[in-house]
């Protein structure tokens, strides 16, 4: 059974909310009854109840949320004007709902960090969560300053970073293959692998988001969060339950371990910015020319590092970060490649290519290269492909988060720790670039990357 929550959404009004929150509250709400979920918006902007509702009436129906669920969000949802800067009004706000609220910052990080300021000033439900979206800082020091503030308001168990890349399906796929396989697990290491990949390339351009992708590039946006939290689940021990201290101790043990390739940021990073071009018939200015860009800010949209993990399991296994966008081939997920085998008997025509687990993430899917014997001379070693489609969850990524903040399960929250160590482990290129020391390469729209890029 559900436990009663309201869920108040600070910057109802923005894009985050229409787009992304209330869809996939939609699938939540059409799986769980939840019948008691109280839902409130709240924004500096000026909307009527009937405006408010019917933001809400459609967001949820592009859900196929069943019409019986809507309307009992509708006869309890409201709409605040508030300014979430002001103590005194998020005072007001707090002593209107029920003891357990979840604070949703569907907000700029800037005006989040002003909210938080502001809550420290007054007193707030024992039970409070707060649920935050990514960037958790602009770099290592602002990391720590923001959970040093989060700290003050509740404990870190009521803390939800928001990162819908751990949505539940990714993270059980990567586990339950990981350890519920007798052929994988005992291969899973240094001796077997030979190099990992995890790569999200985009087809999509910037589709008029400079406002937030101009100040942060590929490196911020993408491995700096996502590409790191998924390699933390990919190389993880193994847990002993699937709970939120067991997991998120295994992640921050991985990523505590790990650091660039040769400790040296310019030889284990690449950079890389879109020219113009096409994707599937459609014309792509330069990065440069898009609307809202600074040339000056030297913005990436390619980003590329390769980091070691310092344990026995993962010595010696280069792994390779890379997203991009306004790329020609959208693959998303990881290549796991393995080591030859040590010997091939004699007679054999040829020589047999390394397996390969490829392990989608969108869409979600898994590939094993594996080597058989040629249809027409058994002599011949050919290359096969056993595949199979993983099914989707029913719950978007936003809704399965959802759920884990409502129910006050942080399994699928970004701890502190591991959001400082994922700032840690970047911060030397990050560096690197802002001086300069990493030159800037060019890819045409809707080609692989740059030329020069093996």
């Amino acid at each position: 059974m559900s436990n009663p929550a309201s869920l108040v959404i600070l910057g109802a009004s923005g894009d985050l909310t229409h787009r992304l929150l209330l869809p996939g509250l939609g699938t939540l709400l059409k799986q769980n009854s939840r019948p008691d979920l109280t839902l409130v918006g709240a924004a500096m902007e000026d909307l009527g109840e009937e405006e408010w509702k019917e933001i809400v009436r459609t967001a949820l129906a592009e859900s196929d949320c069943p019409q019986s669920r809507i309307d009992q969000v509708l006869s309890t949802t409201r709409y605040v004007k508030l300014d979430v800067t002001n103590g005194d009004e998020l005072k007001a706000l707090l002593d209107d709902l029920p003891s357990d609220p979840v604070l949703y910052f569907a907000l700029p990080p800037t005006v989040t960090i002003k909210a938080c300021q502001a809550l420290t000033t007054i007193e707030t439900p024992e039970n409070l969560r707060l649920a935050l979206e990514k960037p958790f800082g602009a770099d290592l020091d602002s990391a720590r300053e923001l959970n040093q503030l989060l700290g003050q308001i509740v404990p870190e168990r009521q803390i939800f970073r928001v990162d819908h890349f751990l949505g539940k399906a990714t993270v059980l796929n990567l586990l339950g293959l990981r350890f519920a396989n007798r052929i994988f697990e005992p291969i899973w290491d240094a001796n077997n692998i030979d190099h990992v990949n995890i790569v999200t390339d985009e087809v999509l351009a910037l589709e008029g988001r400079a406002g937030y992708y101009d100040r942060a590039g590929a490196m911020k946006d993408m491995i700096q969060s996502h590409l790191l939290l998924v390699l933390a689940m990919f190389a993880m021990e193994e847990p002993a339950r699937l709970d939120e201290l067991e997991l998120r101790d295994l992640m921050a043990h991985v990523l505590r371990a790990t650091e660039l390739w040769s400790n040296d940021p310019v030889a284990d990073s690449r950079r890389a910015r879109y020219t113009a071009g096409s994707i599937a018939g459609r014309e792509i200015p330069n990065y440069v020319d898009e609307p809202g860009v600074d040339a000056a800010n030297c913005t990436e949209t390619l980003a590329e590092i390769t980091v070691r993990i310092k344990t026995s399991r993962w010595a010696g296994v280069p792994i390779r970060l890379r997203s991009g966008k306004a790329l020609g081939d959208g693959r998303n997920g990881i290549t796991v490649v393995f080591k030859p085998v040590p010997h091939v008997p004699e007679g054999f025509t040829n020589v047999p290519t390394p397996n390969v687990i490829s392990i989608g993430m969108k869409p979600e899917n898994i590939a094993l290269g594996i080597t058989t014997n040629g249809e027409g001379d058994v002599l011949d070693l050919e290359d096969s492909v056993l595949f199979t489609e993983l099914g989707s969850s029913a719950v978007r990524p936003y809704g399965e988060i959802l759920e884990g903040i409502l129910d006050g399960d942080p399994l699928l929250s970004v701890r502190g720790d591991i959001a400082e160590e994922c700032w840690r482990i970047v911060s030397p290129v990050v560096e690197a670039w802002t001086e300069d020391r990493v030159p800037m390469d060019e890819y045409r729209a809707g080609s692989s990357g740059p030329n020069n890029w093996k």
